[in-house]
């Protein structure tokens, strides 16, 4: 330190630490003489001076000449107050700054780590202590002058240091234009460029003048209400950028129209404090450049607007097919909304809020809000603004994009991924999954087939692409025309239509089945049926897509054939809320099971009721596809910055198990097979390409979608056909016309181009079986049977309850009494036998079974209509509990209760009777439920009564229940000692030969039988 340019207070540290020292004894022995010796027993001086020693030395005070004469009276003790040495400014050098602003620091550490001391009384510390306190008082105030004073120094030297650094390396504010060194570039899975944001942007510079002056107030209002009156920062947004560096790890802050201008036209996107500082440079060189006019007119030329407008001239053109100084006031507050976000705020995106409302016009109503708070509008221009917006007509907005659907897709993930600065400045190289020569095959597959269906009202159609091992798209066509302003053609139709999906919904109601134990086999009546569960509700009664009812047919006929009332039957045995579950674990977003959705679909969502997206159905069914994983949409492989290094690298993933694979491998099985499907299509529709590729389709009941959906263990594609606006197509039959040769075209598109179609991997855990032809149980009786396959443990055992062989009396077609049959005088006979439980019903109408008895009264097969009298003369009345048997025990409280009864008058009515009591009527000869029984011991027993007056009461039957014996346990006594008998031969018995009763053949068959 150099003592004749920089005077210091330390030459008085050693007068002032030698009065505290004086001090400081003088009160220890003072306090040693009232008799508070020393704990140890030490030297009461020695150790007063070793306290006294630990006292910090003050910090020493570096003032300047210049300064002297405004320091302010500190009120310090007056052996602390501090010595003013005057001294010249110009003699100050960095040396001497330094070492006084870094003094502070070391006296801090002296002060706050103190020396360990030996114990002392409890009145020396406190009397210390209080000395202490007053030392460190005033030492913490210099100490935060100072250093305050210090740091606001630093700071400023730094930040001068740090301007005149990078104004070294910033481009000229002249420079105002865009760098094709930092232009993003998306480009398909082979290399091939689909958009590069400079080559491909539209410019049509304009002057300030030619801009209307209600455009330039929209602007800075929504941008920057303060812009005329800054000098191109807000030091509010500055004092922000730290507080989001700590709480939200990111550099952010509000930027003015000057800095937008800056990033926009001179820096790249990177979100650094160095990147915030060249900005405010930037923009306070800007502003000393230029005049506000000219700022605004650059800014105005530089804004991205969305798609490849950049700048206002373009803008204009670009959506309302006009020069920019026609527009109206409903165009330019559009316009001005649009640079803050325009891949959402573009009206050609389609994107809505949550309550459907366009992005841009609630964008758009923003800016006219800050505009009446400016004052740059009345309350009547305000409401006619508000009211041309529902008005206004926008231009077809044509461009020569590749590709232009999935680009403004991949556009939007990348926003996501990097902000929207990343996107327009950032310089990134793009890789995406699109194959674009599969792409444009399928845009023109897509345009032709429209074309040649377009007579039937179909005017678009939207195809999708995508692997279903890895989620890879590799073609979207969201449209036949993304520039066909006639069908509103820059609608992503695949990504954003929410439409409904018909039939194609349909695998996930089977999985459901199959889920519950249900096989490929299992027999559901197609009949005409009415859904209802009491008399007030509205009856819900579908049909077929062509009217016709098919009786009997197997769960694998009912899907492949797409037939809706097995598909309706079968959502109702599982539940809609079962659905729901299922359908949205897949994939399907829209279908999640809440409660707004439990109250909004019914059973028509079996059906298509309830709407989906194109990707979310290709999503979904590619955990068929890829044995029970699903997997994520995938548009980005890779990511590079502008020095070409990696920021992002997609990783394949297994995805997530949403089925078991031997589900899947049934939904395939069942969807390409060509057999099973030809009841509906035929065996030489547009759906059979080969053996191993399963596809299912879908319209709705009113004409107004038409999907196909199908896939390859390698390739998955979705089609849909319709209208955009929704409007009913004149007539779409299913596989003929529609989807069906667009999925069709586009999938040989993809097999030509290496994706192919392996034969599906049987996993373990399927069995193959032969089932009866109709019923779906194992064959017997050389009935016909077919081969089918099931999961392994829920085949279908035991006695067929819908095909058997009855015993009737000779030469007649009437049932053999047990008579009869014991004496061998009867002949056997093919019948079948019908029956259903209606789940849905809570009032005891069992409308399910009157559907099937309806159906059965129209058929002509006199194997449907199998007799229900007894031959003979005989007055006997036959009646019987067939289940449950006698002493059974059951776990749970619904029991199944089947009775039967005849006479040869015919059976006027059965009455069960339980615990004594009459648990039901029935008007007729037989009953087969469940009933509900509390937990416990329970007595049953029917009584039949003939028309002609007789009745009879059947055997008794034991039962337990809820997990209860079938007898009431008896008490234990204890045992008392009783005399042994002698012990003699016993007499032999004859036990009686009973007469075997009656066998009454299974009169009815369930719709959907469950498996055992």
């Amino acid at each position: 330190m150099t003592s004749d340019r920089f005077h210091s207070t330390e030459d008085r540290d050693d007068d002032s630490q030698d009065q505290v020292f004086d001090q400081v004894l003088d009160e220890v022995l003072d306090g040693g003489n009232e008799g508070d010796g020393v704990l140890d027993g030490g030297n009461e001086r020695d150790e007063v001076i070793e306290v006294a020693n630990e006292e910090v030395k003050p910090k020493p005070e570096l003032v300047l000449e210049s300064e002297a004469e405004n320091v302010a009276e500190v009120p310090l003790a007056s052996h602390l107050a501090p010595k003013l040495v005057r001294i010249c400014p110009m003699e100050i050098n960095l040396t001497a700054i330094w070492e006084g602003l870094t003094k502070p620091f070391v006296w801090l550490w002296q002060a706050f780590v103190p020396k360990p001391v030996r114990a002392r009384s409890r009145r020396t510390i406190v009397r210390l202590g209080q000395e202490r306190r007053k030392l460190k008082k005033w030492q913490l105030v210099r100490f935060l002058a100072l250093g305050g004073a210090g740091a606001v120094a630093f700071g400023i030297v730094f930040f001068f240091a740090l301007f005149i650094f990078y104004s070294k390396q910033l481009p000229k504010p002249g420079e105002v234009v865009r760098r094709t060194g930092f232009s993003t570039r998306i480009m398909d899975r082979n290399g091939l460029t689909l958009y590069d944001l400079y080559e491909d942007a539209q410019r049509t510079p304009v002057t300030l003048n030619q801009v209307p002056e209600q455009l330039r107030q929209a602007v800075v209002s929504i941008e920057d209400k303060d812009f005329y009156t800054h000098h191109g920062f807000d030091i509010r947004t500055i004092l922000r950028i730290p507080y989001n560096m700590i709480f939200r790890g990111r550099v952010v802050g509000g930027s003015t129209l000057t800095q937008q201008l800056v990033k926009n036209a001179l820096l790249t996107n990177e979100r650094t404090i160095i990147r915030k500082f060249k900005e405010l440079v930037l923009s306070l060189q800007i502003e000393r450049t230029f005049t506000k006019d000219q700022i605004l007119e650059m800014y105005l030329n530089e804004a991205p607007y969305g798609g490849t407008a950049m700048g206002i001239g373009a803008a204009a053109e670009l959506y309302f097919n006009k020069p920019v100084e026609e527009l109206t006031l409903v165009e330019s507050v559009i316009l001005a909304g649009l640079p803050q976000r325009p891949s959402a705020y573009s009206p050609f995106t389609g994107k809505t809020d949550e309550d459907g409302v366009p992005l841009w016009k609630v964008r758009a109503e923003g800016v006219l809000i800050r505009m009446k708070e400016d004052g740059h509008l009345t309350d009547l221009a305000y409401d006619e603004a508000l009211t041309g917006l529902s008005e206004v007509e926008f231009s077809k907005g044509e461009t020569g994009l590749k590709a232009p659907h999935f680009v403004f897709y991949v556009k939007d993930q990348l926003e996501e991924m990097y902000g929207p600065e990343a996107l327009e400045q950032g310089g990134l190289q793009v890789t995406t999954s699109l194959d674009y020569v599969i792409q444009e095959e399928a845009q023109q597959i897509a345009s032709d087939q429209i074309d040649a269906v377009e007579k039937s009202d179909i005017t678009n159609g939207s195809v999708m692409v995508m692997n279903p091992q890895t989620g890879e798209i590799i073609a979207m066509v969201g449209s036949r025309d993304f520039n066909s302003d006639k069908i509103d053609g820059q609608f992503n139709v695949a990504v954003n239509g929410l439409r409904q999906p018909g039939s194609s919904i349909k695998p996930v109601v089977y999985l459901g089945m199959l889920q519950r134990g249900y096989t490929p086999s299992t027999m559901i009546m197609d009949v005409f049926t009415t859904f209802q569960r009491n008399e007030q509700e509205k009856p819900y009664e579908p049909h077929n897509y062509d009217g016709k009812f098919r009786g009997p047919v197997s769960l694998r006929t009912a899907l492949a054939s797409s037939l809706n009332v097995p598909a309706v039957k079968s959502i109702a045995t599982i539940g809609i809320n079962e659905f729901l579950n299922i359908a949205y674990d897949m994939g399907f977003e829209t279908l999640e099971p809440t409660q707004a959705n439990m109250r909004r679909l019914g059973l028509s969502v079996a059906l298509g009721g309830g709407e989906v997206h194109l990707i979310d159905s290709v999503t979904a069914f590619s955990a068929f596809a890829n044995g029970g994983f699903r997997v994520e949409p995938v548009s980005i492989l890779e990511v590079k910055d502008k020095n070409g290094r990696v920021i992002f690298h997609n990783q394949p993933e297994l995805g997530r198990q949403v089925m078991q694979p031997t589900e899947a491998y049934l939904i395939n099985h069942i969807l390409s097979d060509n057999n099973a499907r030809a009841m509906a299509f035929g065996t030489r529709s547009g759906l059979n390409i080969n053996a191993d590729i399963a596809v299912k389709t879908g319209t709705t009941n009113d004409q107004r979608d038409n999907w196909a959906i199908g896939w390859s263990q390698e390739v998955m594609v979705g089609a849909w056909v319709g209208n955009n606006d929704n409007s009913p197509m004149k007539s779409v039959a299913s596989g003929v016309s529609g989807a069906t040769p667009l999925w069709r075209n586009v999938m040989l598109v993809a097999l030509d181009n290496g994706y192919g179609s392996p034969a599906w991997v049987r996993p373990e855990g399927i069995d193959e079986v032969s089932v009866d032809a109709v019923s779906g149980y194992l064959s017997h009786d050389d009935f016909p049977a077919r081969s089918d396959i099931a999961i392994r443990g829920t085949t279908p055992s035991g006695e067929d309850p819908y095909h058997a062989k009855i015993r009737l009396c000779r030469g007649e077609n009437k049932l053999a009494n047990e008579a009869r049959i014991a004496a061998g005088d009867y002949d056997e006979k093919e019948f079948f036998t019908f029956w259903a439980d209606d789940p849905l019903s809570e009032d005891g109408v069992n409308r399910w079974q009157m559907g099937i008895d309806a159906w059965i009264a129209s058929q002509d097969d006199g194997r449907y209509h199998a007799p229900t009298e007894y031959c003979g003369n005989s007055s006997e009345v036959f009646v019987r509990i067939e289940k449950p048997k006698d002493k059974e025990e059951f776990k749970e409280e619904d029991v199944e209760v089947e009775i039967k009864a005849d006479a040869d008058g015919g059976i006027d009515k059965i009455e069960l009777y339980v615990d004594g009591s009459k648990r039901e009527t029935i008007n007729s000869h037989q009953y087969k439920g469940k009933i509900h029984f509390g937990g416990g011991q329970h007595e049953l027993y029917v009584k039949a009564y003939t028309r002609s007056g007789q009745d009879k009461t059947s055997d008794k039957v034991r039962i337990g229940t809820g997990g209860q014996p079938w007898e009431k346990p008896q008490p234990t006594n204890t045992p008392v000692p009783t005399a042994v008998p002698p012990t003699s031969t016993p007499v032999p018995t004859v036990a009686p030969t009973l007469a075997p009763m009656p066998t009454l053949t299974p009169t009815a068959t369930l719709t959907v039988a469950p498996t055992p």
